[in-house]
């Protein structure tokens, strides 16, 4: 088969709104999530160092603030951030619900 569709809706969230698809889509480069965050929320802070693998995280409603190593990026919906491998970030929502595109690949 050459694609590979799923409601997004029927993929279990694996902890706190986030919806990883890269195996229902059955995708061997690329991962793909969407992350539903609540007002207030704040992600744990995390690299990808030893995967190698880049982020993009593309805000699709409201508003939040991405730290990249220590600088504080603020994000509105339409905005996307590309993040190296080596660079913690992480997400603090804002104080509207959020809805994040993640998308990385090494």
């Amino acid at each position: 088969m050459s694609y590979t569709k799923v409601d997004t809706d029927e993929v279990e969230p694996v902890a706190d709104g986030l919806h990883m698809l890269r195996e229902p889509l059955e995708s061997e480069q690329l991962g793909v999530s969407l992350l539903s965050c609540e007002p207030g929320w704040e992600g744990k802070p995390h690299d990808h160092a030893d995967e190698g693998q880049e982020e993009v995280y593309v805000l699709v409603e409201g508003a939040a603030v991405v730290t990249v190593d220590d600088e504080k990026v603020p994000l509105t919906a339409g905005d996307a951030l590309r993040v190296d491998p080596e660079s913690t970030r992480q997400i603090h929502n804002g104080d509207e619900e959020s809805l994040f595109v993640l998308a990385g690949a090494s």
